[in-house]
């Protein structure tokens, strides 16, 4: 079966078995989010770095300490994924399949958007997205562009790039627009120097994509800044998961579109 014709709890079943890819085109119709789960003595500090950061942290769900599922979720937060990040005193310690034995009973699990969203929608308008057509992950870039600190959170914007033809610019910020609870608009057009980015064949997280001739690259604030968080603030034990390896909600694209 296609991937993008799975169930949520269907593909839940294959990650939990032991399959591990990026998700993007995964599921069509149904939501995805990024995960973090820090300790409860964090989760106000998270939920105000949230606050003051909107466009990189809009919160979809958030699970009680210890808990493995959420509202959104009904599937097992520690093997559901098809991948996770292990942080210990802000170092990323461990890529894993599972985190069965890892997942604490004081750990808090966030729900962050993820701007997979919008990518049907941006198809459907004749926008091209250059990784679902190379089955590759979406390229991820560490700005020089801070958050607004909250509590004992602290740390850069993480964004995400694709390209698109200069005369469709204006169509994938109008379409994205629509969908502001999953990062919404592009935060920045054009020469990636403006935030920082030397290399966009380098991306910190996920796969390069070329930009071709006539294409602008376009930077949509990412769900993985709250683990730059993590990192730059040196959290004591955190867990996140694998850059575009993404949860999968019981929820659909279209309960976040607007207008």
């Amino acid at each position: 079966m296609d991937v993008a014709d799975l169930s949520p709890a269907r593909a839940r079943e294959r990650f939990r078995a032991g399959e591990r890819l990026p998700t993007a085109g995964w599921c069509r119709g149904w939501t995805q989010a990024n995960l973090i789960a820090v300790p409860a003595a964090l989760r106000y500090d998270l939920l105000l770095f949230a606050h003051h950061n909107p466009r990189a942290c809009p919160v979809l769900d958030v699970g009680e300490p210890g808990a493995w599922s959420t509202a959104l979720f009904g599937g097992d937060l520690r093997t559901d994924l098809p991948g996770y990040r292990l942080y210990r005193d802000g170092r990323a310690v461990a890529d894993l399949g599972e985190v069965t034995a890892e997942w604490r009973d004081d750990l808090v699990p966030f729900l962050i958007g993820c701007s997979f969203t919008f990518e049907r929608a941006l198809l459907a308008a004749g926008v091209p997205v250059r990784h679902l057509e190379l089955g590759t992950n979406v390229p991820m870039y560490v700005t020089n562009v801070p958050c607004r600190s909250a509590g004992r959170l602290s740390g850069p914007l993480v964004v995400s790039m694709r390209p698109v033809p200069e005369d469709l610019v204006a169509t994938a910020v109008e379409v994205s627009g629509r969908y502001p609870r999953v990062h919404g608009a592009p935060v920045h057009v054009g020469d990636p120097a403006g935030l920082g980015i030397g290399d966009l064949a380098r991306p910190d997280f996920g796969d390069a994509a070329e930009v071709r001739e006539g294409e602008v690259p376009l930077f949509w604030a990412c769900g993985v800044t709250p683990q730059a968080a993590v990192m730059a603030s040196g959290v004591e034990y955190a867990i996140g998961h694998l850059p575009g390896h993404m949860a999968i909600l019981d929820a659909r694209d279209d309960d976040y579109r607007v207008g």
